[in-house]
């Protein structure tokens, strides 16, 4: 139960020993050169000397909790650090910078930046997490389209895009997002420049074991990476068919159209605008709280303790923020 009232969320100092608990349940340890000796390291007290902070009698720097976090060297009291975290975490659509500024009672610029800070910390390591499906499982995928796309799709022999008689934009004019969901697992969302059998093969064989059962739609694009795994079966959407029976085995693709079903209301009705540059970050969110939903026995605390768990050994700087493979 989320009590707001809990002096981690008020207390710059109750915040900090959270966060102490949370990455160093054993003692602290340096992050410079990774002693881990209690004995070696002193809590600073002097009079002038910042709350939280020890030194390494080892390698001789002085550290706190937050070095090598997403949250060093920033001048937001931690509380309302950990106070967004939770609130980024049990939200299932998301929350929005505005939201955030009103709440914490900073700047929108401010908020800004701590989410897409929060969003770093959500990162996935897929290498060391493995591929998803394996033996006998199921793994479906899918692609969508959302958005206008600000970097402009190039077509064959110099043809422009054009729109649909609606005047909308059609899907070669739109953000393409892959999702891979494993059944009763996670799932993983990437934003690529181009659908092509290619690039989406290079997802797939990435980040899926070749000995998953592999479920699609009709769509041409898995036609041939289809081969790579155990089985590939589809479902023709064109025919309205979207679920079928097999004996024991419900063959469908529902799974990744409801997680993407989720991403999109959040796009649509929580953030409504997202710079093509940050896209990956967001996506990385709805994978985060989608991995660690209700369905699994993870409650909106231990989402939230993962959250600042994930914070270690990532760094995001203004000079940073704008790096992405599509801006």
């Amino acid at each position: 139960m989320f009590d707001i009232t809990n002096e981690i969320y008020t207390d710059a100092e109750k915040a900090r020993e959270h966060l102490e608990a949370i990455h160093w349940p054993n003692g602290p340890i340096c992050p410079h050169c990774g002693n881990c000796d209690t004995t070696t390291i002193t809590k600073l007290a002097g009079k002038s000397t910042r709350p939280g902070v020890y030194k390494c009698n080892a390698c001789r720097d002085p550290f706190t909790v937050t070095v090598g976090t997403v949250f060093e060297r920033s001048k937001i009291a931690l509380n309302k650090w950990v106070l967004a975290a939770h609130l980024m975490a049990s939200s299932k659509k998301g929350m929005s910078a505005h939201q955030l500024h009103r709440m914490l009672g900073v700047t929108y610029k401010t908020a800004w930046f701590m989410a897409h800070r929060i969003r770093e910390a959500m990162k996935e390591d897929v290498k060391s997490s493995g591929p998803l499906g394996g033996g006998g499982k199921t793994v479906e995928a899918d692609e969508t389209y959302i958005g206008k796309r600000e970097t402009p799709r190039k077509l064959a022999r110099g043809r422009i895009a054009k729109p649909t008689k609606g005047g909308k934009s059609g899907g070669a004019d739109k953000r393409i997002v892959v999702g891979l969901v494993e059944r009763g697992g996670k799932s993983r969302m990437f934003h690529l420049n181009e659908a092509t059998r290619d690039t989406v093969r290079e997802v797939l064989v990435r980040n899926v074991s070749r000995d998953s059962n592999l479920y699609t739609d009709e769509s041409r694009l898995y036609t041939v990476v289809g081969k790579e795994f155990e089985t590939h079966k589809t479902t023709k959407h064109s025919a309205k068919e979207y679920s079928r029976r097999e004996g024991d085995v419900v063959v469908h693709s529902n799974t990744i159209e409801g997680v993407f079903s989720v991403f999109k209301r959040g796009m649509v009705g929580v953030y409504q605008h997202c710079g093509e540059a940050h896209l990956h970050r967001y996506l990385a969110e709805f994978d985060f709280r989608y991995n660690r939903r209700a369905a699994l026995k993870v409650s909106d605390a231990e989402r939230a303790e993962d959250l600042l768990r994930m914070a270690r050994d990532k760094r995001l700087t203004y000079r940073r923020i704008g790096e992405a493979g599509h801006a």
